[in-house]
């Protein structure tokens, strides 16, 4: 009950998702995390995974027992790495907003912005809002269309037009 207490005063992050490039906006401070998305993994004798880093410092992480992967790579598909997507959207979402206690779950807009001809299936929606729930996203609209400026943004508004576009599906 507190934490929905809490998150009626998070912000809007409008998350860009290319496969080289992870842009997060905050919306109300104008805020911007941009980085290449590659996280390093390393695994350790239990099969245990754990990320060591993130985005440009993640290249330089290869080693024997660290895997760089880049979590927005596939020939067909713009997702490909649900473990590794969750942990660097998470990481991102620290970033912009601070990594505070009692800091607001953000409502996101999650905007893939390539591979996306066709429109997106629900099986990929379903995924993309997954993958923000678990990074720390309070509500999640996948959008599809071009791209937002800050001043476009009225989350329930998109939310509203893409339940209308996925009903029809």
């Amino acid at each position: 009950m507190l934490r929905r207490l809490i998150n009626k005063f998070g912000t809007t992050v409008y998350a860009q998702i290319w496969e080289n490039r992870l842009k997060l906006t905050d919306i109300a401070t104008g805020k911007v995390f941009e980085e290449k998305p590659l996280v390093a993994i390393e695994s350790d004798d239990k099969g245990g995974l754990t990320v060591i880093s993130v985005g440009d410092a993640a290249a330089a992480e290869v080693g024997k027992s660290v895997r760089v992967t880049n979590p927005f790579s596939h020939p067909r598909v713009l997702f490909s790495d649900f473990f590794a997507g969750e942990k660097l959207l998470e990481y991102g979402l620290q970033r912009l907003l601070g990594n505070r206690l009692f800091r607001p779950a953000p409502a996101v807009l999650l905007h893939p912005m390539e591979k996306t001809e066709g429109g997106l299936t629900m099986i990929e929606i379903r995924a993309f809002r997954e993958l923000a729930i678990g990074a720390g996203a309070s509500d999640v609209v996948v959008y599809q269309g071009q791209i937002l400026s800050a001043d476009e943004i009225n989350f329930e508004e998109i939310k509203v037009l893409m339940d209308e576009q996925y009903d029809n599906l």
